[in-house]
């Protein structure tokens, strides 16, 4: 079973290698598809320098925003299952084989990884707190962490989801549209550290997410 590593970035200079660098090092089948999001702090001539079999590199020419990197990587993608991998080593991709354990042994289709948000901001906390509690009241969910960023699941589901969000709010629409589908989420829990220095999620970004799930509340697969 071969993985999927969608990696959107932009401006992650200091820390786009190292996070590449760990995403290989994980011992399993796996692609990474890497989609710079129109940088302008030198990540462009960085990600250009990490050639390899295992690395697709896709270049926006203007910024287009999460949603629409997560977007382009899916459409590039090649493997059996799909993970979103963020840039800023908040999360640990030596999680990825737990997380498709599942997968590969028919138990689950999407399973998503839980965080501690003890090391988030108060403020920061709460917003995520409050999106997993309306997305379980709008869409009848039992979610713990809607806005975990590893959401992996089989590639051919994350196709069907038509993804439209553009930013931060994909987040909001991908667990919209699974429940909407009647997926059932698998949640393992995973390691998960904040970090703030050239964050680009802030507290503004609650709202773009709270009318997306609102706006797919309705929606139904074709």
């Amino acid at each position: 079973m071969k993985l999927s590593i969608l990696m959107p970035v932009f401006n992650e200079a200091p820390t786009i290698a190292a996070i590449v660098e760990r995403v290989r090092a994980v011992p399993l089948d796996k692609e990474i598809v890497l989609v710079n999001d129109a940088s302008s702090d030198g990540t462009h001539s960085i990600v250009e320098d990490l050639t390899g079999p295992d690395i697709k590199v896709i270049h926006h020419p203007i910024n287009r925003g999460k949603g629409a990197a997560i977007r382009t990587g899916l459409e590039a993608a090649t493997g059996d299952v799909v993970v979103i991998q963020d840039a800023d080593l908040e999360y640990d991709p030596n999680d990825f084989p737990r997380l498709v354990a599942p997968i590969a042994e028919g138990k689950a289709n999407v399973v998503y990884g839980v965080r501690s948000l003890d090391t988030q901001r108060t403020i920061m906390r709460f917003g995520n707190n409050f999106l997993t509690f309306v997305t379980n009241v709008t869409y009848g969910g039992h979610l713990k962490d809607m806005e975990t960023c590893y959401k992996m699941m089989r590639r051919e589901i994350a196709l069907s989801l038509d993804l439209e969000c553009r930013r931060f709010d994909v987040e909001a629409e991908i667990s919209a549209k699974l429940l909407r589908a009647g997926h059932k989420i698998y949640e393992l829990p995973i390691s998960y550290t904040a970090r703030y220095e050239n964050k680009k999620l802030s507290p503004s970004d609650g709202l773009p997410a709270i009318r997306a799930l609102w706006k797919y509340r309705s929606w139904k697969p074709k």
